[in-house]
C-alpha cells in the first residue's frame, strides 16, 4: 500500500495486526520480530505496545483470533458462491492453489505455522489456535449439515476438510507445487459426494 492516502488507510492498530498476520503466517512466531512487524505495518516500534501492552505474545494471540474468524468467513464465503457443494469443494481448493501459487507459496493457512509452533512451548498461544480450529470446525459442520443430516458425520467431513486442507498447504509448500492442493480437493470433493449418497439412501 502506498503512502498518503489519508482515509483510505487503514488505522496504525489494523495495519499492525495485518502485518502480523503476514509476517506470522510465513515465518512463524519465533520468526517474526516487533520490529519487523513495525517497519511491515509502516508504525511506530513504539506504537505496538501503546495497542497491545503484553507485548509479542498478546498480539499474537489477538492476531490468530482475528485472522482465523477472517479466514473462517472468506473460505464459507468461497463454499457458498457455487451451489453445488462438490463442485463448491473441488472449486475452494482450487481458489486456495491460486492463492497460494500467486504469492509464491509464502501464504498458506493464517493460523497452522504458528499451531505448529507453539503447541508445546506457549499454553496461551496454544489455547488460541486450538480455539480457532474448534470454530472453524464448528462452522464447517454447520456448512456440510445443509447436505449430511448427521450430524457426527457432518463434524467428521468439516474435521477432514480442515485436515486435508492443512497437510495440502503443507505438500504444496515444500514442493512450490499447486498439485498437492488440487488433489486434496478431489479427495474432499470424493469424501463429501460419498457422504451425501450414503445420508440419501433409505434406511434397511
Amino acid at each position: 500500500m502506498g503512502h498518503g492516502q489519508g482515509q483510505d488507510r487503514p488505522d496504525t492498530r489494523t495495519r499492525i495486526q495485518d502485518a502480523a498476520t503476514v509476517l506470522f503466517r510465513r515465518n512463524g512466531y519465533a520468526g517474526t520480530g516487533l520490529k519487523q512487524i513495525a517497519a511491515e505495518a509502516d508504525a511506530p516500534f513504539g506504537s505496538i505496545y501503546h495497542f497491545f501492552p503484553g507485548g509479542k505474545q498478546q498480539l499474537t494471540e489477538e492476531t490468530v483470533r482475528t485472522a482465523g474468524a477472517a479466514y473462517s468467513c472468506m473460505v464459507l464465503a468461497l463454499l457458498d458462491s457455487v451451489a453445488d457443494p462438490v463442485e463448491s469443494v473441488t472449486h475452494a481448493f482450487a481458489t486456495a492453489a491460486d492463492d497460494l501459487e500467486a504469492t509464491g507459496y509464502a501464504d498458506a493457512c493464517p493460523i497452522a505455522t504458528v499451531a505448529l509452533e507453539v503447541a508445546s512451548t506457549n499454553e496461551t498461544l496454544r489455547i488460541a489456535t486450538a480455539d480457532v480450529f474448534t470454530e472453524w470446525i464448528a462452522a464447517g459442520e454447520q456448512w456440510f449439515a445443509r447436505w449430511v443430516p448427521d450430524p457426527g458425520t457432518a463434524r467428521s467431513l468439516a474435521q477432514s476438510l480442515i485436515m486435508i486442507l492443512e497437510g495440502a498447504f503443507v505438500l504444496a509448500r515444500a514442493a512450490r507445487d499447486r498439485e498437492p492442493l488440487c488433489a486434496a480437493g478431489r479427495s474432499m470433493a470424493a469424501l463429501l459426494r460419498s457422504a451425501i449418497e450414503e445420508a440419501g439412501r433409505p434406511s434397511a
